[in-house]
């Protein structure tokens, strides 16, 4: 079916308060390395950056059956078209996935929006748009659904742009069938608690193949810069580029700071800091572990080993 008759009506003016008082007031204040000059032939399979900013490659090649993957996750983790693993822990509005081409110029983009908390950040709200279209999920303390379906809270949920949009008996998934189109293609919105999960699973040349964002150029799987030939391996750099601007769109329902110009908070030393707590924590490392390790790649069970050790919550295994 065809895409929805009218546009949606544009999201409020007024503010949400402020971020919680735990984020740090600014972004680092050191100058971060700077980019390479040239674009790669493709990914690495190696680490190219250092701590918790690695960027670790996953072969799925052959369970996956040449299609490919997008993701975020958590605190948050990202996984590039290439199944290639960094994360980044500003506080701001991100472009995840960004293709104006989709299903025949209907155009889809995928924004994030993170939160600082202590060391860490978390995906607290996603919004997806497809066409005029726009489907925004946030998480719930007390596991409960809280969605807005072009911009109205908890409105009728049958389909985005006419694919349909489904919600399991948890309330804690949301899966947009994309298959009418791209056949077993689909996005899979994810809740656990206050933190939000976004998947675009099976996507093919067809559909996301000029989709661009913080998780990289879809043909080559290079986290480019907007210029389309800058490739970014600081991953702070690369979440500050990928900031929300106002050409972008602003499609959640409220905003929230901070907003372009105004620049996304980093924790001042992340990794620094999760060590130190790290060695007060109760639950262990080989505790996390074994939680996840029934996870399906390798890309969820660090991320879900990483969340729990940040959050001290052995259930954030439900999360993955």
């Amino acid at each position: 079916s065809g895409p929805t008759s009218g546009p949606t009506m544009g999201p409020t003016s007024g503010p949400t308060s402020g971020p919680t008082s735990a984020p740090t007031a600014g972004p680092t204040s050191g100058p971060t390395s700077g980019p390479t000059s040239a674009p790669t032939s493709g990914p690495t399979s190696s680490p190219i950056a250092q701590g918790r900013n690695e960027l670790v490659t996953e072969d799925t090649s052959t369970e996956q059956g040449g299609t490919e993957q997008t993701e975020g996750n958590g605190d948050p983790h990202f996984k590039t078209w290439k199944n290639e693993h960094f994360e980044y822990h500003g506080q701001c509005d991100i472009v995840m996935v960004s293709d104006k081409d989709f299903a025949g110029g209907l155009g889809i983009d995928i924004h994030i929006r993170t939160k600082v908390v202590r060391f860490w950040s978390y995906i607290e709200r996603a919004v997806i748009r497809i066409g005029t279209d726009i489907l925004e999920v946030e998480g719930s303390p007390d596991f409960s659904a809280s969605y807005w379906v072009n911009y109205e809270h908890m409105g009728e949920l049958t389909d985005l742009a006419g694919f349909p949009v489904s919600l399991n008996e948890n309330t804690d998934r949301y899966t947009i069938d994309l298959s009418s189109l791209f056949p077993g293609e689909q996005i899979v919105l994810k809740t656990y608690k206050e933190f939000v999960g976004v998947k675009v699973d099976g996507a093919s040349e067809a559909s996301f193949g000029k989709s661009v964002g913080i998780t990289g150029d879809f043909r080559t799987g290079n986290t480019y810069a907007r210029d389309g030939s800058t490739v970014l391996n600081d991953f702070n750099e690369l979440g500050g580029e990928w900031q929300v601007l106002p050409s972008d769109g602003n499609f959640f329902h409220a905003t929230s700071r901070p907003q372009f110009p105004e620049k996304c908070l980093v924790p001042e030393d992340p990794h620094g800091e999760r060590k130190r707590r790290l060695d007060e924590t109760s639950i262990t490392e080989e505790q996390a572990e074994a939680a996840c390790a029934g996870l399906e790649d390798e890309f969820s069970r660090k991320g879900c080993v990483y969340d729990i050790l940040a959050t001290q919550d052995i259930g954030m295994v439900g999360a993955y």
